[in-house]
């Protein structure tokens, strides 16, 4: 007999792991493997979700497990969820009466609020079971009678995490989600204390995970209908799988092996970023490191980030709290980043650092925000490219150095003004020198909608999107720019030779899917169809009288954009055209003397009323073409009424 389960996903971030919406953990995931092996039929919910109708959660009874993986250790700001607060985890802990509980994730090394406070380390009330060291490990070793903790055991966790995988879809952003990988718990620098702050050494020495074993889980998580990725879970990608101290000389052969393992079991995969890069490796095996980000460049995908725990340019501080580089470090490795991975594809730039700053370490004083200063002004100066720079407030826990010792609450003006400084003369001059105008941001998943509505790429820290659009996804609108791009792609079918649509299914698709559920077809799938079934023989460009709109980005610019494609053999004439103008309908007119004796053979429209329509799994047929109601070939001429915002298709047979 199978049991119920409910996962409550509170979301993690850590030094070395991430999993916020629209991120998902491997602590997740690996759990769901266990809940799976003992019998359990797992279901998924994100606190987000359970904000919005506790009923999810309260519906577990009697002979129900519900287990939550929550905990913040290094807190930032989110877009995609909020993570739990203590008080909601406690409340929860308090209503779930009926179920038996369970409680595991970073959460257990403590919690405070906010960066800028301590964490205190206390039992977590209304829970029945902590789940002590690994969650999946603590979790099996409890259901199996044991006790409710264990360390991390790849030989263990890499089966679950294969069985867990198809926990992913259910999401509430999936198929938007962005998978967490890990390659390795612990540090290297464990042996020397590692940094005063950082909580990755209460996972010990380094413990590498298989190559095999993470091509098996990419594997399951591609079945599943994963399509984003990133190696995040581990504190130094560049030492994978390397021994030798506090900083191993990279293994290039090794990373290139990774990522050809993993393109092969994702063959379709649309990103794989990274996230950590010790810059003290760098510096001290610059060659090495130079080989390995090669291969890293070779296999990821564009837009991706290098992110360097730089903490501070304060020497003194670097030294009081035993960090890894110095900035002069620092700076070499932005440079040689810089070096490998600036090169654009598709207009971004391949691989490129991000900064960390963190406050309130011991050692810290005033001249460390004029140092802090000074070094982004050096690397600007210098010409190069920082994706981002992240600034934070410590959150001490029990049990580093930095719990004792540090500067919390003694430089707040100076902090603030560091933050506010950084904001405005460094983060936009970088983000013009990194996305200059005219840059082209692709699949950009709106996650605010509004006026106007925010997403972003699906990635390493991508880049917040304002769009001066309510943009629903999948809407009328979506299919009139794919309907001009189509006609674009016509008229420059002297220099075009080949257009594909890179993703048929789910990811910013023409095509959505639900697992074990009904396939149906977005509304930009029929213009797509449509052309490609009927566009053929020689492309004729047609001179374009119109009416004129104005556009912010653009100036003024036609409302019409048409193509036509004559094909001899078939004596058909195939026009195209989209009404750019949102809310007025335009008489369009083709004469067709030239053509001799012409006859209508097909009218087809794609509009709605509501040009933010879209196709859903209830409404599959919201969106589709239909004839074409004001359309007829009379007196030697095409003539039609365009409805506002809308793609037409005309077929005309030649006797």
């Amino acid at each position: 007999m199978t049991s119920n389960a409910l996962i409550i996903d509170g979301y993690v971030d850590e030094p070395a792991c991430l999993g916020v919406a629209p991120y998902i953990s491997p602590y997740v995931r690996d759990v769901a493997g266990v809940l799976s092996g003992h019998g359990y039929a797992p279901r998924y919910v994100t606190i987000d979700q359970v904000r919005a109708d506790p009923s999810l959660a309260a519906a577990c009874g009697p002979g129900d497990l519900v287990v939550m993986i929550a905990g913040m250790t290094v807190p930032g700001a989110y877009i995609g969820g909020k993570p739990a607060t203590l008080t909601e985890v406690q409340q929860l802990g308090t209503l779930l009466r009926g179920p038996t509980t369970a409680i595991g994730g970073p959460m257990t090394f403590g919690y405070a609020p906010e960066g800028g406070r301590k964490a205190i380390r206390q039992a977590i009330a209304g829970f029945d079971v902590t789940l002590s060291g690994s969650p999946a490990v603590a979790l099996d070793a409890w259901l199996s009678g044991g006790e409710p903790a264990g360390a991390g055991d790849y030989s263990l966790t890499d089966p679950w995490s294969v069985a867990g995988a198809p926990i992913i879809a259910q999401h509430p952003a999936f198929p938007y989600v962005m998978c967490e990988i890990e390659t390795a718990t612990g540090c290297s620098r464990a042996t020397v204390g590692g940094c005063s702050f950082c909580t990755e050494p209460f996972y010990g020495l380094p413990r590498y995970r298989s190559i095999e074993g993470i091509a098996e889980e990419v594997a399951a998580l591609h079945a599943a209908g994963a399509r984003h990725f990133r190696l995040g879970r581990q504190p130094d990608l560049l030492a994978y799988q390397s021994s030798g101290g506090e900083f191993p000389v990279p293994r290039p052969e090794v990373l290139e092996e990774l990522f050809s393992a993993i393109r092969a079991s994702a063959p379709d995969l649309a990103t794989l970023h990274i996230d950590n890069i010790n810059p003290g490796t760098i510096a001290r095996h610059e060659d090495a490191a130079r080989a390995a980000l090669s291969a890293i460049v070779a296999g990821h995908t564009p837009g991706d980030i290098a992110a360097f725990g730089m903490e501070t340019a304060d020497p003194a501080v670097v030294a009081a709290n035993n960090l890894k580089a110095m900035p002069d470090d620092v700076f070499r490795a932005i440079e040689v980043v810089n070096d490998m991975g600036a090169g654009r594809t598709g207009g971004i730039p391949e691989l490129l650092p991000g900064l960390n700053f963190i406050v309130g370490l011991a050692g810290e004083t005033a001249a460390t925000f004029d140092l802090n200063g000074a070094f982004l002004q050096r690397v600007l100066d210098a010409g190069l490219l920082v994706r981002r720079v992240n600034i934070r407030q410590l959150m001490p826990f029990e049990g580093t150095t930095a719990y004792d010792e540090n500067t919390l609450g003694m430089h707040d003006a100076r902090f603030r003004a560091f933050k506010e400084w950084t904001r405005t003369h460094f983060d936009e001059p970088m983000l013009r020198r990194v996305f200059p105008v005219g840059t082209v941001l692709s699949d950009i998943v709106i996650e605010i909608p509004g006026r106007p509505s925010f997403g972003r790429q699906m990635g390493s820290y991508p880049i917040l999107v304002g769009i001066p659009l309510v943009l629903p996804a999948g809407s009328v609108l979506d299919a009139v720019v794919v309907g001009s791009l189509l006609i674009t792609l016509l008229r420059a079918s002297d220099r075009v030779h080949a257009a594909c649509l890179a993703q048929l299914v789910n990811t910013i698709s023409a095509i959505r899917t639900e697992p074990g559920g009904p396939a149906w077809r977005q509304s930009i799938f029929h213009p797509f169809s449509l052309t490609a079934r009927h566009a053929a023989g020689d492309v004729l460009r047609p001179d374009l009288t119109a009416p004129t709109l104005d556009t912010a980005k653009h100036g003024t610019v036609p409302v019409l954009d048409a193509v036509a494609t004559w094909d001899a053999d078939a004596r058909r004439l195939a026009v195209f055209v989209v009404n750019r103008d949102p809310d007025e309908a335009v008489i369009f007119e083709v004469p067709l003397v030239a053509f001799g004796d012409a006859r209508l053979a097909q009218a087809t429209e794609l509009a709605d009323d509501d040009r933010f329509a879209c196709n859903t799994q209830d409404e599959p047929d919201r969106v589709v073409p239909h004839a074409h109601p004001r359309a007829a070939v009379t007196d030697g001429a095409l003539r039609a009424e365009l409805a506002p915002a809308s793609w037409s298709m005309f077929l005309v047979d030649v006797a």
